[in-house]
């Protein structure tokens, strides 16, 4: 039987990534000014207007093409969409047509650099002959063409924004300012581009000043950031814009499908299997400077205790080899040269973070070694839950962020870490503190491997189909558990929310046809009912496995998935039993449903499985005693103010540009913060207590380069860093609540249906 990778729905967090182009610089703490009605003049730093022009003769210097090898990957990789995709036969050749757009897009997401006749312009040139340059030549100029034009349109608004910020600046007006422009037109020339910069600086230049700077410190702020974004054009190379273009072309077959370079290959590759050969350092760019963001606990420069948070990395060499200068070059280049082969050395020249001679420089040698990514590897506790008589009784959380595969870093088979195998480890922990329930948290997590998926769910049934794929000619087939063995009979809840997708949607609907569960979360979960398989180019064709260049890879949908009962999961997502008000209802274009190109949602006949959904004289109790909660506690009603809050923030889609209305607008949003700050912080005094249980030792703290002056941490949801449950959770706290009541109500053996585990307060095994 063929078993496929799984994967998330939305991009995967980078251990290490460049840094985007309109980064915001940090806040720096600046004395408090009257309200003033035009910010006054500031004189420019003459560095910008000389680094517009430097940087205008470097990029002139670049040329992009389309080279041999690039040329035989793009064109095969059209070639595996045509034959081999899930959804091929809804493509033709002119909506190829749409990639121009769409690229254009991912360049400008903001629509606010490119002009409505460069849109024009470039449909009308690249349009019609997209399909054939890359499906028959493999040719992808029209994305370095098109780059080209987007990089003279940064660079002139970026000369004139330095124009611009030496004038006075009238902030009293009534002008209003659209922050989400992605859905927006592009400007229709030159005077409309002005006119929308011209309100894109107030907003700017307003955004600063209510961080409590003054006019002349909120301008030079907004130059630096500009004069980064400068910068940033030097660092978008090549494989950069093909894995731009190409990722255009699949999304037209459906949202995930996608197109890797080389190097995010390898990140993909990290993050599915949970640890690198590395030294174990976050790094970061500051100035043309590479500096340490971040230890992870347990890596080799964790363990030697030489490198510190905000240490600046001058330069790296080899054993043997002589030191290459870091200053100015790229992130991903830099990291390149600290990573590899187990066992191996590097030597780090460093400026020391809490040196007071800016000059004090010291070498450091690690000697790299497996980084274990712990920080998505699932964990669980025990949390003290009062009872219906106020006896506490002892209920478990098993929290996995993702379904990760085993890795093959060279561990034993016995230590060799998968979200199956681990949780099946942490069910154990947890059944020899005799709870009397369990919640599996799987909020937030995207997915995963289908295998792990199918495995999981298997620790919770007897046996039976936990998933149906269906392939593009309308074949099904049944994926089982096939292991009679249950880890876990008693009481269980699936905590999930609109974060939940794929590998998650599979286990939660699995679980709820059976019976087996109850479901608890946000009004669906995300809605991602496709299946990807993942393909190195270099396995594709002799040629390219033959070249000596570095090739990407592709991730493509090659099945839809369904539930035991036939149902699909795409775009609806699994509904839960029990539905808690929450934010993320509200916040747009998360579910699948809000993607271009999504699949449409069907349905297939029910496999054959001994369970049954619960039952309605199951649920009704637990559900009705959920909502007197609801309409009852504190908490809710806290809850309920943020979302109100949230929504009405939603709402106002333009934004005032007299400082006047922002500050009174900010006065009261940062009154309302204080308030739900004060609440929270009175409901988590009445948080359950609980004990925490990690498979292995337990990690040392992190060691995180502090907060810089002016940063505000004030909607840090996560307390403390090293706390290992968000404080005052309050659907957490309810789907405790319920399995606590599934427990007294499990007692009455009558409620059951005989054809699953028992819901009892017995943890079963």
């Amino acid at each position: 039987m063929l078993r496929v990778p799984f994967f998330r729905p939305v991009a995967l967090s980078l251990l290490l990534s460049l840094a985007p182009l309109l980064a915001a610089d940090p806040a720096k703490p600046a004395s408090p000014e009257t309200p003033v009605a035009a910010t006054p003049s500031v004189p420019a730093a003459p560095a910008s207007a000389i680094q517009v022009e430097q940087t205008e003769r470097r990029l002139a210097d670049r040329k992009f093409s389309t080279s041999p090898t690039l040329q035989r990957e793009a064109s095969t990789f059209v070639k595996l969409l045509e034959q081999l995709h899930y959804n091929h036969d809804a493509v033709r050749s002119a909506d190829y047509a749409q990639v121009v757009p769409d690229y254009m897009a991912e360049l400008d997401g903001q629509h606010m650099f490119f002009l409505g006749t460069d849109k024009t312009a470039f449909a009308d040139k690249y349009g019609k002959s997209v399909y054939y340059n890359v499906s028959f030549l493999g040719n992808i100029n029209a994305a370095y063409e098109i780059y080209d034009i987007y990089q003279k349109r940064v660079v002139d608004r970026l000369n004139w924004i330095f124009g611009e910020l030496k004038k006075d600046i009238n902030l009293s007006g009534n002008e209003t300012y659209r922050v989400d422009r992605t859905k927006s037109e592009w400007p229709s020339g030159n005077a409309a581009a002005d006119e929308l910069w011209t309100k894109r600086l107030k907003f700017e230049v307003v955004g600063e000043m209510l961080n409590k700077k003054t006019a002349a410190d909120a301008k030079d702020t907004i130059r630096k950031r500009y004069e980064r974004m400068l910068k940033n054009l030097e660092d978008i190379d090549g494989p950069n814009l093909a894995e731009i273009y190409l990722s255009t072309i699949a999304h037209l077959y459906d949202p995930h499908t996608t197109y890797f370079s080389a190097d995010t290959f390898e990140d993909f590759a990290i993050q599915m299997k949970l640890s690198l050969v590395g030294i174990g350092a976050l790094l970061g760019l500051e100035d043309d400077n590479c500096v340490v963001k971040e230890i992870v606990p347990g890596g080799p420069a964790d363990i030697g205790r030489v490198l510190k948070p905000n240490d600046k990395i001058i330069s790296v060499a080899q054993t043997n080899g002589e030191p290459v200068e870091i200053i100015g070059m790229k992130l991903r280049k830099i990291v390149e040269m600290i990573r590899g082969e187990k066992g191996t050395e590097v030597h780090l020249l460093v400026q020391p973070a809490d040196a007071t001679d800016p000059s004090t420089r010291k070498e450091i040698v690690i000697t790299r070694d497996v980084v274990k990514l712990n920080s998505a590897r699932a964990r669980a506790a025990v949390f003290q839950v009062p009872g219906t008589e106020g006896k506490l009784q002892p209920m478990g959380v098993i929290t996995l962020p993702a379904f990760y595969g085993p890795s093959d870093d060279g561990d034993t088979d016995s230590e060799k870490t998968s979200a199956s195998k681990d949780v099946a480890r942490l069910i154990e922990q947890l059944k020899q503190q005799n709870v009397q329930g369990i919640v599996l948290d799987l909020r937030h997590n995207g997915g995963g491997y289908l295998t792990e998926a199918i495995d999981l769910a298997g620790l919770f049934i007897k046996s039976g189909p936990v998933v149906q794929v269906k392939n593009y000619d309308g074949a099904i087939q049944v994926d089982n558990d096939e292991n009679d063995k249950i880890a876990y009979t008693g009481p269980l809840a699936v905590l999930v929310d609109r974060f939940s997708a794929s590998a998650s949607e599979i286990v939660t609907g699995a679980l709820q046809n059976y019976g087996r569960a109850i479901v608890v979360g946000d009004s669906s979960t995300h809605g991602k009912g496709s299946v990807q398989q993942v393909v190195e180019m270099k396995q594709v064709t002799r040629e390219l496995a033959a070249s000596k260049e570095k090739t990407g890879a592709t991730k493509f949908t090659i099945q839809k998935y369904y539930l035991p009962s036939g149902d699909s999961t795409q775009l609806k997502g699994v509904i839960p039993d029990i539905i808690l008000p929450s934010i993320d209802d509200y916040i747009p274009n998360i579910g699948e449903s809000d993607l271009p190109h999504a699949l449409v949602w069907d349905k297939i006949p029910t496999s054959f499985f001994d369970g049954a959904p619960l039952d309605a004289k199951v649920l009704t109790p637990l559900r009705q005693a959920s909502v007197e909660r609801q309409a009852k506690l504190d908490e809710f009603a806290y809850l309920r103010k943020n979302i109100e809050w949230f929504k009405a923030r939603q709402e106002q889609k333009l934004i005032s540009l007299n400082l006047d209305e922002r500050k009174k607008q900010k006065d009261a949003d940062d009154a309302f913060r204080k308030e739900m700050k004060a609440e929270k912080e009175v409901i988590a005094k009445s948080d359950f207590a609980f004990k925490d249980f990690r498979l292995g030792p337990p990690p040392p703290p992190k060691i995180k380069a502090p907060k810089k002056d002016g940063e505000d941490d004030e909607d840090d949801e996560l307390g403390d860093e090293n706390d290992t449950y968000v404080k005052a959770d309050v659907h957490l706290r309810e789907a405790l609540r319920i399995v606590n009541d599934a427990v007294a109500l499990g007692k009455n053996k009558e409620l059951w249906a005989s054809n699953r585990p028992p819901l009892t307060a017995t943890n079963g095994g």
